[in-house]
């Protein structure tokens, strides 16, 4: 039973951080390196994360500076910023790529708003999948007899408690996201 328990308990603690890691990639007003991790960059025929090509700093709460370690991957990172959806527009000098992140607008938080809302019901219907789950294994240990009703019985009600817990963390996640958005 403990297992059961253990392992669904981690497959939770993955899809809170995964949410976590979404969200780090919805773009607020305020300039984080986090917003180009999902960008690709063609670097000698491989396609690499911004982060493994270049230094990503933010010097003030609006810009950010991306300083690549081969100068001439400036032009690559410039076009994969570009064509990327965070609808961006770098400029550089040669040396080093500037980014004025430009602030958002109401109806442009509205929608990151409900993007962060649809992602945070991903993460719960997940949660609630993964309860799912792990009572049907329940139900397949007591009847072939690995485990008492007792046990079944203590196991979905601690796999309830669990559940509860996760998705408290996904609201409270939510949450905090949705005030970052908000935030003039």
């Amino acid at each position: 039973m403990k297992e059961v328990i253990s392992a669904n308990e981690d497959r939770m603690k993955k899809t809170t951080a995964n949410l976590k890691d979404g969200f780090a990639s919805l773009r607020t007003g305020r300039a984080t390196p986090a917003l180009f991790d999902k960008i690709r960059v063609d670097s000698y025929g491989e396609k690499s994360p911004i982060n493994q090509v270049a230094n990503i700093s933010v010097p003030e709460a609006r810009l950010v500076v991306i300083q690549p370690w081969d100068k001439t991957m400036i032009g690559e990172i410039e076009k994969a910023i570009r064509s990327s959806e965070l609808s961006l527009n770098p400029s550089n000098d040669g040396k080093v790529i500037r980014i004025s992140i430009p602030p958002l607008t109401e109806q442009r938080r509205k929608e990151l708003v409900k993007m962060a809302k649809n992602q945070a019901e991903a993460a719960r219907v997940a949660i609630r999948n993964i309860r799912r789950d792990g009572n049907e294994e329940l139900k397949k240990k007591l009847k072939d007899a690995a485990i008492t009703e007792d046990d079944e019985s203590k196991g979905a009600a601690e796999l309830q408690k669990l559940t509860d817990s996760y998705v408290g963390q996904v609201n409270q996640i939510l949450e905090e996201k949705e005030k970052e958005i908000m935030e003039v």
